[in-house]
């Protein structure tokens, strides 16, 4: 992108959106599921079902010793985070799309990162699937990483 303010702006809108949003539903899946029944829509293709989840996606993670776990899902993401952070900031090399998208990967990482130092766990709320085969239980930060991925998927190389 060319005109900086505008990058830089634009980063910190969708981070700070993404990071509020997570932290809101997270706080509404505590409050409004939190030792309830799952609840069901569309013939069981979406369920608000509430977990916490002390490891990475899907768990993974979970039963690592201390200091891997410390390493593996707090050390190396802070250091990627900021790293991808000032990239996106500053950068010359990317096109809109990837600044949008790399700003709901950072979003999305540093909601799920500030629940792993704050308190030890992921909250995860939402899972989908037809019949058996349905995903892991995920919250709306992993959905803007996914989000953020999407718009890498489909946006052009600068020339």
């Amino acid at each position: 992108m060319k005109n900086r303010k505008y990058q830089i702006r634009l980063v910190l809108i969708i981070c700070a959106l993404n990071i509020g949003f997570d932290q809101w539903t997270k706080y509404l899946a505590q409050t409004h599921l939190k030792g309830k029944y799952t609840h069901s829509y569309f013939y069981d293709t979406f369920k608000w079902i509430y977990a916490e989840n002390e490891g990475a996606f899907l768990s993974w993670g979970t039963g690592f010793p201390g200091w891997l776990h410390f390493l593996l899902l707090k050390v190396i993401p802070i250091i990627m985070l900021v790293g991808m952070f000032f990239y996106i900031l500053f950068s010359d090399k990317l096109t809109k799309f990837q600044v949008i998208g790399l700003s709901f990967i950072v979003g999305g990482g540093i909601g799920n990162l500030y629940d792993r130092i704050m308190f030890g766990k992921v909250v995860d709320f939402m899972n989908v699937g037809i019949g058996s085969l349905r995903t892991g239980i995920f919250n709306y930060a992993d959905m803007a990483i996914l989000i953020g991925i999407g718009f890498l998927l489909f946006s052009k190389k600068k020339s």
